[in-house]
């Protein structure tokens, strides 16, 4: 059965990615499988540029197909930030309730119709032998006024989704898997691991 590493630290994106790739006839390792491989640096300017990085570095040190993903919440009302900082954006190692509460903070007097923002997630493949592929998925909604919600993670219990009225920590992991922008982008993924 052909091993994949999922190029990710994070056990709740390892999961979501597990679930929603399930039924592919491969064995997903994570970077805890490899506890001695150096962390990648991630210093690319888009979510592409990281995904890319680390999907091609895990590949060669591994020996195995790696599939790593960058993501993060652009918000129209700061430019589109924080972007490729959004997991840092509070300081290195910030928790999420410390990105939430900055995000909220700069937006704190912005009206529910001017807080719109999406999530982006950028999927990268990549083989030992070099070659590698890219896909990207995207979930448009409004930031909250104050965060609501419990499942999820990261800016999950910020984000509105306005068919559904609620947060994205407020769905149900089944509706989450299945319209988040990581869903849209591993569903992309998952046509390009069935050929390798």
């Amino acid at each position: 059965m052909t091993e994949v590493v999922l190029a990710t630290g994070n056990l709740h994106k390892a999961k979501e990615i597990k679930a929603i790739l399930n039924g592919l006839n491969l064995r997903f390792l994570t970077l805890q499988d490899f506890p001695n491989l150096p962390e990648t640096i991630e210093d690319g300017k888009t979510f592409k540029e990281n995904a890319v990085k680390k999907a091609k570095e895990i590949a060669r040190l591994t020996g195995k197909i790696a599939l790593a993903d960058d993501s993060g919440i652009e918000v129209e009302a700061l430019n589109n930030a924080p972007g490729v900082y959004s997991a840092r954006f509070a300081g290195e190692k910030a928790a999420d309730s410390a990105n939430n509460k900055k995000l909220i903070g700069l937006l704190k007097g912005i009206p529910l119709s001017k807080r719109k923002a999406r999530f982006v997630c950028v999927i990268a493949i990549a083989e030992p032998a070099g070659r590698n592929y890219t896909v990207e998925g995207e979930l448009k909604g409004v930031i909250a006024l104050r965060p609501a919600g419990k499942k999820g993670f990261g800016y999950d219990p910020l984000l509105i989704v306005p068919r559904y009225k609620k947060t994205v920590a407020q769905l149900s992991s089944e509706v989450k898997n299945r319209i988040s922008h990581r869903a849209k982008a591993l569903r992309k993924a998952k046509g390009i691991l069935k050929q390798l």
